[in-house]
């Protein structure tokens, strides 16, 4: 899952980035409003972490882009002001939560947690797909209640196969989704074959039927029909 982290606090931001990370999360981080803007405009996010009190802008004005964009990406407001009105114009607009600083970063992850949950799984606290089972929370695999053992890149596929089911996925999207920026950096998508590869045999040798369907010309669709 890939969050987005617009906070001018360079401490805070950093903390919140490492703790995500150490999470499972594919993280992004930026200090002001002009580049959180950007980023929003360019890449898709589960969630994004956002700063009422920004450089160069007001980050309820990046709530009010993501709306009329009409992205689905989940929203955190975090502000140092205990305000009321803050909180009640970020809802107002579209957030999906507010938190006053300071705060547990478990807190936040919770927070995260449950918004992807809502959003992408209809609230639940563990992910089906057919004979697969997922605990997000303990980042754990089961096939008919087998473990399966997975690498970190190999479950973020997984996850977001799932939360895209029966979707054609681009490679481009893949990539950008699970790498982050660093997907920029390659000259080809050959590194996602290997990845998609590992996990497909992995869910088959544990009994799990085949769902990663390739797409000639476009990329894969987790699907079962």
């Amino acid at each position: 899952m890939k969050v987005l982290i617009i906070e001018d606090e360079a401490a805070l931001r950093d903390s919140i980035h490492k703790y995500l990370e150490h999470q499972g999360y594919v993280c992004e981080a930026v200090g002001n409003f002009l580049k959180g803007m950007e980023k929003i405009s360019l890449f898709n996010y589960d969630c994004v972490v956002v700063d009422i009190g920004l450089p160069y802008g007001n980050g309820l004005d990046i709530v009010k882009e993501l709306k009329e964009i009409e992205s689905k990406t989940g929203i955190i407001i975090i502000s140092a002001k205990n305000s009321l009105e803050d909180k009640l114009k970020g809802l107002e607009l579209g957030s999906d939560d507010y938190l006053t600083k300071p705060f547990h970063l478990s807190e936040l992850n919770a927070r995260i947690n449950a918004i992807i949950r809502r959003r992408n799984f209809g609230g639940s606290k563990t992910i089906q797909f057919n004979e697969i089972q997922i605990d997000p929370e303990a980042q754990r695999v089961t096939v008919e209640k087998k473990p399966v053992d997975l690498t970190e890149k190999e479950y973020q596929l997984l996850e977001y196969f799932i939360a895209n089911k029966r979707r054609v996925l681009t490679k481009a999207a893949i990539a950008e989704h699970i790498w982050g920026d660093d997907y920029e950096t390659v000259s080809n998508y050959d590194f996602i074959y290997s990845h998609i590869k590992n996990l497909r045999k992995k869910l088959l040798d544990a009994g799990c039927q085949d769902y990663i369907k390739t797409v000639y010309g476009s990329g894969y669709r987790f699907t079962d029909n």
